[in-house]
Order: structure tokens, then C-alpha cells, then sequence
């Protein structure tokens, strides 16, 4: 099996170990369960929309929450909400329980949070329910170029 999110990691020569693993129910930190993980190294790919239209990626870890007012600001915008589901699933091409900002339909600008890219490797959605990929946190930031800042809530 070859998703989208791993062939765009393939083409640009990053190394990374794909984690599958039986897809109960959507969402990083049962990912991170069902795989045993750490669920400060599980990535969450939320999709979100701001007041102009535009959509953008928060990628935070699975135990964390983010908070629209700190996303907003790091992005540059004046309010930001989550996408509804039929919204983020057009914007990236995929299906909820396998967003990810790997591969997806649309390059949209991330924001990662700063306490989730201090660990050295996380394990990210690869683009499909079930299939995980862990890689070097400084190829993720190199792949997608996102701005990194706090926007954790509390």
C-alpha cells in the first residue's frame, strides 16, 4: 500500500517507517493507543478555516488542544475556526481519521505547535485510516515549511 502522503515522502527522498495498525475509530491519540505510542509524538492534523475563506493546517500533539485565538494570530488571521467535515475533506482529498498534510489535494500552510516540534521523530497521519508514518521532525518541518508556535489552549 502506497498513500499519497508516503509517495510525496518517497519523491522527496525523506526517510520514514510506515506504522499501520487496525482503525477503530478516527482520531491521534486511539492511533496512538491502538500503536502503543507516545501521544506526545502523534500528530494530529486539524483542518481549520479562517474569517477570509481560507483553510489551514494545525498540527499539534494527540494528547493536546488547540486554541482558535493563538492559531489565529500564528496564522495571521483575525479569527480562525475548524472546518467541517465535508470542508476539510475537499480541501485535502482525504477522509476524515486520514487527514494529513502529506500529499494532500491542496497545499494549505501549517502551523505546528512549538512544544509538539521539540521531539526528535513524530508519527503523523500517512493519508489514510490505519496507516501512520514516523519521521524526523526536522524532515517534517523541512517538507512542509510550517510556522511554529504556540497554540496549545491553557
Amino acid at each position: 500500500m502506497l498513500t499519497r502522503g508516503m509517495d510525496s515522502l518517497r519523491k522527496l527522498g525523506i526517510q520514514h517507517t510506515v506504522l499501520p495498525y487496525d482503525y477503530q475509530r478516527s482520531g491521534a491519540l486511539p492511533a496512538a493507543e491502538a500503536l502503543g505510542l507516545d501521544p506526545a509524538q502523534v500528530v494530529k492534523s486539524l483542518v481549520f478555516q479562517s474569517s477570509d475563506g481560507s483553510f489551514l493546517f494545525a498540527l499539534l500533539s494527540a494528547d493536546a488542544h488547540a486554541s482558535e485565538k493563538k492559531l489565529g494570530r500564528a496564522s495571521g488571521h483575525k479569527h480562525v475556526h475548524p472546518a467541517s467535515t465535508r470542508d476539510a475533506e475537499r480541501v485535502t482529498g482525504y477522509r476524515v481519521g486520514g487527514i494529513s498534510p502529506l500529499g494532500a489535494k491542496r497545499v494549505l500552510p501549517a502551523v505546528l505547535d512549538r512544544t509538539t516540534a521539540q521531539q526528535d521523530k513524530l508519527v503523523i497521519n500517512a493519508g489514510e485510516r490505519g496507516v501512520l508514518v514516523r519521521l524526523a521532525t526536522a524532515d517534517l518541518v523541512r517538507t512542509l515549511e510550517p510556522t511554529v508556535a504556540d497554540i496549545r489552549t491553557g
